[in-house]
């Protein structure tokens, strides 16, 4: 399919040349959904020997997008059957709400077993503690910290990094913080309603913006 096919208006082609010049790199692929289907694929010479599924999965970057509107990126596997880093953006064709999608030209990401626990740095010893111990997880001034109960430790593991092998019990609330939801004791909100989880030590968490959508999903409320 061409991109001429889809019929593009002059702001919408602008919006996608604008992400596109921006963004993709020259051995991306591109991909575009909406509804429940891609309806538009560029793909890149790496990428020319795959199949892409025509129906979104509920999994998908592009399921995500479309339905909250917010861009998204993570490991995807439900695209070609292997997981690629993929991120999405929310655009509108037709006026209809639908989803650009880019496939970065990486190698595909290999399928590892989830962390059953997490080696940190205490002062100067180094400990493993069980990840269901810790309560969440901190980036702060490029550093990564993750706390239990009544400590902390340093860790050399990215937020990003740790977003692709923790248990489905983590989950991201704002791009400083990943928690553990068996920790959560309550989600209330600040004098600005913006929502804040209380953890059962008493720690409380701001809630991202661009998260809330997702938390909802995850803990049904």
């Amino acid at each position: 399919m061409k991109m001429n096919d889809l019929n593009l208006c002059g702001d919408e082609l602008n919006q996608l040349s604008i992400i596109l010049q921006d963004w993709v790199p020259k051995e991306a692929s591109i991909i575009i959904a909406t509804g429940e289907d891609y309806i538009f694929t560029l793909l890149s010479k790496q990428h020319s020997n795959l199949k892409i599924q025509n129906m979104i999965k509920e999994e998908s970057v592009a399921a995500k997008v479309l339905k909250t509107k917010i861009k998204s990126e993570f490991v995807d596997n439900s695209i070609f059957g292997e997981p690629y880093l993929t991120i999405g953006y929310p655009i509108s064709i037709d006026r209809k709400d639908a989803a650009l999608i880019i496939v970065l030209p990486s190698s595909p990401i290999e399928k590892r077993e989830p962390y059953q626990f997490l080696t940190g740095k205490n002062d100067e010893d180094w400990t493993p503690v069980p990840i269901d111990q810790i309560f969440y997880i901190e980036s702060l001034q490029k550093r990564t910290w993750f706390y239990t109960n009544s400590e902390q430790y340093k860790s050399n593991i990215t937020l990003k990094e740790l977003q692709t092998r923790l248990p489905n019990c983590f989950i991201r609330i704002h791009r400083s913080y990943i928690l553990n939801i068996y920790f959560i004791k309550k989600i209330t909100k600040d004098i600005a309603s913006n929502f804040v989880i209380v953890l059962k030590n008493n720690v409380e968490l701001p809630v991202s913006q661009s998260y809330i959508s997702e938390l909802k999903k995850i803990l049904e409320f």
